[in-house]
Parts: C-alpha cells; sequence; structure tokens
C-alpha cells in the first residue's frame, strides 16, 4: 500500500511517505522553528567580499544569508570576469529566496532567481523559456506541453511542465499559470515597500509541500490525525486532483509510535549498519558534505558461485541505497562502494538498476562517474537538513569522533 501520514502532537508536525509498506520519505517540522526553504523576503545586503565571490544578506533571521555570486547575477549571464561587488553593494535592498536551511554554523542560502512552484507548473519569472521535465519521455506528450506552454506563456514569464502535468487538461495548466503569474507579481509590487527586512511570501508548510510534490494516483489514501490540519486540507481540493478529497481519511487515533512498519524504516534510517533481506549489509558514514556507502555481502553466501553472489549483493543494495538516501535525506557528494565485479555486463546491470531505483526520489540524485577505484559518485542538491539532524548528536565525550581513550601505562592515546 502507497500513502502519506501527517501525524501532529504537541508541536511537532510528522509527515511521511510509504509505497509498498516501506517507509521511503520523512519529515519533522517544530512549531516553534521556521522552516525557510521556498520563502522570499526583501532583504538588505550587510557585507560583501570578493574573495569569497559572494555577500551576506539580511532577511530578518539570526544569522544573515549567504548570496554567492551564481546565485546573484540575472538569469543567462556568465560569471568570467564579473565582481561581486558590481552585482550588489552594501546596503543595498533586495529580493531573495531561500534555498537552504541554515545550519548551527551557516545562515540560510538564498537566490535572487525567484522561481514559485505550483503543483504541475514551476513558474520561471526572469527566464523566458518553456522546460519540460527531463521525466517526461513521450514525444507526443513534449509536443503537446510545449503547445500548451506557448498557449498560455505570458510575454518573458517562463515556466517548466512538472512531471505531475503529464495527461493533464490545458485549462488547469493555464488556471495554476494565470495563479502564479499573479502571486509574482504580486511579490515585485513589494520590492520598493518598508519595512526591510521583510517575509513577503511564505511558502507551504511542511504537509501541504509533501502533497503538492508527492500526490498523485498511486497514492491510495492520506491519513492526518488533527482536525484543523484536515479541514486546511480540504480547502485545497482545487490544487490537486479531483479525487482527493476521496483519499484523504482524518483518524484521531493515528499514531506513527504503533505503526510497525514506519518505526522499522526510521530505525534502519538512523543505523550505521542496515541489513538487506539476503543476510548482506551496507554501512552508511554521514559527514557534513560527504557520505560513504560501503556494500558487503554479511552472511550472504549464495548457492551458484561467487560472481553470482557478489551481483545479488550488489543489485539487492542498490535498491536499498536509493530508499535510505530518500528517507535520510543524504546530499551532498554520496560516494558508494559496490563489491567488485569482474564482468563489465554485471556493472551495467547494477547501474542500471541503480539509477531506475534513484529516479523515484523527487530531489533525485545524479550519478556523475565510476572513479578510478571502482567508487560510484553521486550528487544530490541539498535543501533541508539530513533526517539524522533531527534525531543525533554529536557525542559530548568524544565530539562526533566515535572513538575510545585507552590508558596504557598511565599514559594517555588515542
Amino acid at each position: 500500500m502507497n500513502y502519506i501520514f501527517i501525524d501532529i502532537k504537541a508541536g511537532i508536525e510528522k509527515v511521511g511517505i510509504v509505497e509498498e509498506d516501506k517507509l521511503v520519505e520523512f519529515y519533522i517540522d517544530y512549531e516553534d522553528e521556521d522552516q525557510l526553504v521556498g520563502n522570499i523576503y526583501r532583504g538588505r545586503v550587510k557585507n560583501v567580499l570578493k574573495g569569497m565571490e559572494a555577500a551576506f544578506v539580511d532577511i530578518g533571521h539570526e544569522k544573515n544569508a549567504y548570496l554567492d555570486l551564481k546565485n546573484a547575477i540575472p538569469q543567462n549571464t556568465k560569471r568570467e570576469n564579473i565582481d561581486i561587488r558590481d552585482v550588489v553593494k552594501i546596503g543595498q535592498e533586495i529580493i531573495v529566496q531561500v534555498l537552504k536551511e541554515p545550519t548551527e554554523s551557516k545562515g540560510a542560502k538564498v537566490t535572487t532567481k525567484i522561481t514559485l512552484p505550483g503543483r504541475f507548473i514551476v513558474l520561471t519569472p526572469y527566464l523566458d523559456k518553456i522546460s519540460i521535465s527531463r521525466k517526461i519521455e513521450e514525444e507526443e506528450e513534449i509536443k503537446r506541453l510545449t503547445s500548451i506552454g506557448e498557449n498560455i506563456k505570458e510575454e518573458n514569464i517562463g515556466l517548466i511542465f512538472r512531471t505531475n502535468s503529464q495527461g493533464v487538461n490545458e485549462d488547469l495548466l493555464a488556471k495554476e499559470y494565470s495563479s502564479l503569474v499573479k502571486l509574482f507579481k504580486k511579490i515585485e509590487r513589494e520590492r520598493h515597500f518598508l519595512p526591510c527586512p521583510k517575509l513577503i511570501y511564505k511558502e507551504m508548510d511542511l504537509a501541504e509541500k509533501v502533497i503538492r510534490d508527492s500526490y498523485n494516483e498511486k497514492i491510495d489514501k492520506i491519513i492526518v490525525n488533527d482536525r484543523e490540519k484536515y479541514n486546511r486540507l480540504l480547502e485545497l481540493e482545487d490544487i490537486f486532483f479531483p479525487d482527493f478529497k476521496d483519499k484523504l481519511i482524518y483518524d484521531e487515533d493515528f499514531d506513527i509510535n504503533y505503526e510497525e512498519n514506519i518505526l522499522k524504516g526510521l530505525r534502519n534510517a538512523l543505523e550505521r549498519k542496515v541489513y538487506l533481506k539476503s543476510g548482506g549489509y551496507i554501512v552508511i558514514d554521514e559527514t557534513e558534505a560527504l557520505t560513504v556507502i560501503d556494500v558487503n555481502t554479511g552472511k550472504f553466501v549464495g548457492n551458484i558461485n561467487l560472481e553470482d553472489t557478489v551481483v545479488k549483493t550488489n543489485l539487492e543494495a542498490a535498491e536499498e541505497i536509493a530508499r535510505q538516501i530518500r528517507l535520510r535525506n543524504l546530499t551532498g557528494i554520496i560516494l558508494i562502494d559496490f563489491i567488485q565485479m569482474k564482468n563489465n555486463k554485471d556493472v551495467k546491470l547494477v547501474m542500471e538498476k541503480l539509477e531506475e531505483y534513484l529516479s523515484r526520489d523527487r530531489n533525485k540524485a545524479n550519478i556523475v562517474d565510476i572513479t578510478k577505484l571502482g567508487l560510484v559518485e553521486l550528487t544530490r542538491r541539498k535543501s533541508r537538513n539530513s533526517l539524522s539532524n533531527h534525531f543525533i548528536k554529536p557525542c559530548p565525550t568524544c565530539k562526533g569522533k566515535g572513538k575510545l581513550y585507552k590508558i596504557i601505562d598511565k599514559q594517555m592515546y588515542i
């Protein structure tokens, strides 16, 4: 069964997606914490650093937001020979949108290239172009959407057709595009009005955003245990499919603490070692900017030969790795050390399966290459902090090193 759950208690909102009875996505929002990604602010430039090719912008939060040169220059402008000081000035008031949540040590990352996502369309107001999701591959559908885009597009205001737009009629797409354009024009009118800094557009809350981006005909139900949230979602029925109301279920007794498949998924997502059905396992080591995943046969000995055992383990691991990347929200550089395979045909098979499993992720990881050492290199864009950030803190004794001190002859060694 495939479903979305929304569990709200004591000011904590937990939202997840279950596919084939396995937890594949999980998010947490706290009532007393602001979620910034997608928000649009009128901010003031506080500092410009040529050496970093970046500026820091006051958007009204504790830490100034970080604006790099790439996200400061106008769309389709090349970075070569451009000085950040020529793009923004200290004291200048600018409109920015949050790309990445702040961390304990860093402020939010922002851009001046505003985008406004809808259910079927992403408005790209500073890019005069019609684009279509790469997941839409049928030529006839691409032609149909391109034609619709040309019919509905206003001058200089571009758009991207999301995967969900596939098969949707023109009237519905035109309606959403028009509402997004009106929203953008409202934001533009705020450009010259005080105060500054100021929040001028707040992104949907967590539950609404997950439903907007993930709801499709494969979702069997959406379970909500909070009456106020349930009523709020009912008001959004027009944004989603016509049968949305029929799949929305209010269940005040729903609690993820009594859902074993969800709890099992969460436990696995917080462990360093994740076991596979065959007896093999994967080991996941996560750092701030890099994650390394190692595949091992473990207790799995197979019943044909070593080569067959290795391929079966790697194929099983590929599926679990794709799920763990999505569930843990691993981002940045990801290196996978599959068990070495001698046959190029087997390597190709495992890579194809990995790519297939990764394609189910909304925030799809991009396979960059296989390094000379045989490591599979991926990158995945960061917006929210990883799942472990909500549950795990560095040990106060070892400061996250994960080592014990041992005493030898009254001398201390690491």
